[in-house]
């Protein structure tokens, strides 16, 4: 009886120690992840797909004010994408947005990155509302093909996070 009592408290200390060195290599996942990003000028950029970018965005958050989505055909996004941005999922993230953000105004391209290991060009654009409050973040990716390939939605930090 008394081994196990002191068979307990080394296994737990043993334990906790394990999930230290899970943490370190979450930390190295990450530190690769950021180095596969790569900041672009954005005067680097084609004219063409900044403004490609700047439509596919305002599109997606115009229907916030307007309820009504055209929806991407093929030539315009991946089939991920279209089969993810739907009407129904649309009306229900923009019904928060407008409660606590009010109506949507514009989008401000603040930067451009471009993923090495996906090939795809992720474009940081700044969204705009009514309400001072709001600190949004449309992240936006084109593939090779121009392609819209990922849309995010995000609280807004300074920082470029991958």
């Amino acid at each position: 009886m008394k081994k196990i009592f002191f068979l307990i408290p080394i296994l737990l200390l043993i334990s906790c120690k394990s999930k230290v060195v899970s943490t370190n290599s979450k930390e190295i996942s990450i530190e690769k992840a950021e180095s596969k990003f790569v900041k672009i000028n954005n005067s680097s950029i084609d004219e063409f797909q900044k403004t490609k970018a700047y439509e596919f965005g305002k599109r997606i958050l115009m229907t916030c004010n307007t309820s009504k989505f055209k929806v991407f055909d093929k030539t315009e996004a991946t089939n991920s994408v279209i089969k993810n941005i739907t009407q129904e999922r649309l009306t229900k993230t923009c019904l928060k947005f407008r409660l606590r953000y009010g109506d949507f105004i514009d989008l401000d391209l603040i930067s451009i990155y471009k993923n090495t290991f996906e090939k795809t060009t992720v474009f940081r654009f700044k969204a705009l509302y009514k309400k001072k409050i709001a600190n949004k973040e449309l992240r936006l990716s084109l593939n090779y093909n121009n392609q819209v390939s990922a849309v995010q939605s995000l609280d807004w930090v300074d920082i470029f996070q991958p």
